[in-house]
């Protein structure tokens, strides 16, 4: 098979000296040319470590005769910039991300690749990055931090910061829990978006079996970014082993009820669209809803169970989920390994990888001095906690395109409702009735004009947050927007409603004292009644088409810069939110 970047040394002769000028040997233009993408930089702790993986790849490459050249396109923290304008860029860094790498691998082509990312849009941005430079490719997942004592993990601190805000704990308690919720590098340890996406890229066959979402500080880590190099150089002299040539909607559809057995952040309905687009495949919130339909829920690690992230790896990862719900995944797809996915689930059976990881969770419980088993962590498919999945695609007159909820992690209770609608046009406003007391039982809470065109679809955590910790509102009312969710988020939460506000979508025309109808076996989200007074549907019609023309489109939110060009090419968040 020819190597591209050899063919690229006859036509540019000026690239040998350029890089014998960065560094390279004489002897390592010849050989096979490996890109190595990472979000590295001290942006969090997802990529603070990302260095060292990187420098392991480069000696897997180097001993299976390739070279590799290190490219870096960092990621932002959610974490970091949440409540504040900051996160509004987090959407827009993922197809940032993707346009960095699509330059980087076509401006100069190599022969193969290698991705490193851990995190919300790192993760996603890699894949679709990936997917445009289409040559041979290996992701390595940046693996999750450790808990810290008590198992205290990231996503309990904004209960912690909506207790003190309320008087129920002091400032001394709060500073503890900032201190000891990021123990170490690595996502956040728990099944956010981050934690989803690494499970997304190996359960799409695009990882090593096994390496999604290991503790950040195991040395087998270090071995499977070394495995990831090695890999990439043979792939770059095999046939038909591009991503395009790999990942078909198969591989999709396993993803989908992969995420659905570990309760998947409902982000992943933003990123798994996008991926797909940027292979020609069509996957919809439907695709989600369809597939999550009677599947099974298996994984007990938070937010929506009880232990951190790090559990999932100690309990077999990926491959043990797989095997569980093995017969309903396509196992004749291809992966990375050049091997199908079922015959590298009967290799690691064979290799004792399951044993490795029963001797990393005997090490937990002596941390914690605790007693887990597999099973405690990965339910058996006969003993799934959940038999409908994790999410549903709600739709109905106010959601005509769909909005999403993680049933998970919503009070049973609240499966069927009919709340009092009070609709704020910003997060600042809604947090502020909500930790004021000015938000009641039975209220629907809307945050609208924070969808993709309207704000960059940012994260509603903080008010999520501040209502699920409330004894009172926690389990008696709702919270529905445009906007997006960070996947460590509970209560009854519905998000992506489309089309948007800025759109003039029906939740733009939502006003104060309509009857809003929650049914998620059925599936439903509608406007039903007027002033607290139930209507017909015909009527709802006829109000909402009223108000329709009375509603005026708001003044662009960004006139300048990334913001700008985001809001103005961004498709609905319930297909992806990419640019078109």
């Amino acid at each position: 098979m020819k190597l591209v970047s050899q063919e690229m040394r006859k036509i540019a002769p000026e690239l040998d000296p350029l890089r014998i000028g960065t560094g390279w040997k004489p002897e390592d233009l010849s050989k096979p040319q490996v890109i190595i993408e990472s979000t590295f930089g001290d942006s969090h702790p997802g990529s603070g470590h990302l260095n060292i993986l990187v420098e392991e790849v480069r000696k897997g490459i180097e001993k299976a005769g390739g070279h590799g050249a290190r490219y870096f396109c960092t990621d932002i923290c959610d974490g970091e910039s949440q409540g504040t304008d900051g996160i509004n860029y987090s959407l827009a860094s993922r197809e940032m991300i993707a346009n960095m790498i699509e330059i980087h691998a076509n401006a100069t082509p190599f022969d193969a690749g290698v991705y490193l990312a851990s995190c919300d849009k790192g993760m996603p941005g890699n894949l679709m990055g990936l997917a445009r430079a289409d040559v041979p490719s290996v992701v390595v997942p940046g693996g999750t931090m450790n808990a810290g004592p008590e198992m205290l993990t990231l996503e309990q601190l904004g209960m912690y910061s909506a207790k003190y805000e309320r008087g129920e704990i002091d400032e001394e308690k709060l500073e503890w829990a900032k201190c000891n919720a990021c123990p170490s590098c690595g996502a956040c340890s728990f099944i956010g978006t981050a934690s989803t996406m690494q499970i997304m890229a190996e359960a799409l066959g695009l990882a090593l079996p096994g390496s999604a979402l290991m503790p950040a500080t195991s040395p087998d880590l270090l071995e499977y970014a070394r495995q990831a190099g090695e890999q990439a150089v043979k792939l770059a002299t095999m046939p038909g082993m591009r991503p395009s040539e790999i990942v078909t909607e198969k591989s999709f559809e396993n993803a989908i009820l992969v995420h659905a057995a570990v309760s998947g952040s409902t982000n992943c309905l933003l990123h798994i669209p996008a991926i797909a687009h940027e292979f020609g495949i069509e996957i919809t919130g439907d695709t989600f809803d369809r597939l999550h339909r009677n599947a099974r829920y298996l994984l007990d690690v938070r937010p929506a169970g009880r232990w951190p992230a790090e559990c999932f790896y100690y309990a077999g990862g990926v491959p043990a989920i797989m095997e569980e719900i093995k017969e309903h995944l396509h196992l004749d797809v291809m992966t990375v390994t050049g091997k199908t996915l079922g015959e590298n689930l009967e290799e690691l059976r064979r290799n004792g990888f399951y044993e490795k990881c029963e001797r990393w969770l005997h090490e937990f419980n002596r941390r914690y001095n605790v007693n887990l088993t597999r099973e405690d962590i990965i339910r058996s498919y006969d003993n799934a906690i959940g038999t409908d999945g994790s999410i549903a695609v709600l739709r109905g007159n106010l959601a005509p395109e769909g909005a999403v909820i993680k049933h998970t992690a919503c009070p049973k209770e609240m499966f069927r409702a009919v709340l009092n609608a009070r609709p704020f046009d910003s997060e600042e406003e809604c947090l502020d009735a909500v930790l004021h007391h000015r938000v009641q039982k039975g209220d629907a809470v809307f945050i609208r004009y924070e969808g993709p065109k309207g704000s960059g679809m940012p994260e509603m955590f903080y008010t999520s947050e501040a209502i699920s910790s409330d004894k009172e509102l926690g389990r008696s009312i709702a919270l529905i927007t445009d906007g997006r969710f960070s996947g460590a988020s509970t209560g009854l939460v519905i998000g992506h409603c489309s089309p948007e506000a800025v759109e003039g979508g029906p939740i733009a025309l939502v006003e104060e004292g309509d009857l809003i109808e929650i049914d998620v076996p059925a599936r439903k989200l509608n406007i039903i009644g007027v002033k607290g007074q139930r209507r017909s549907m015909e009527e709802i019609d006829e109000i909402l088409e009223e108000r329709r023309k009375n509603w005026q489109p708001r003044e662009p939110k960004y006139k300048k810069g990334v913001l700008r060009l985001f809001s103005q090419h961004a498709v609905s968040p319930m297909k992806g939110a990419y640019l078109e």
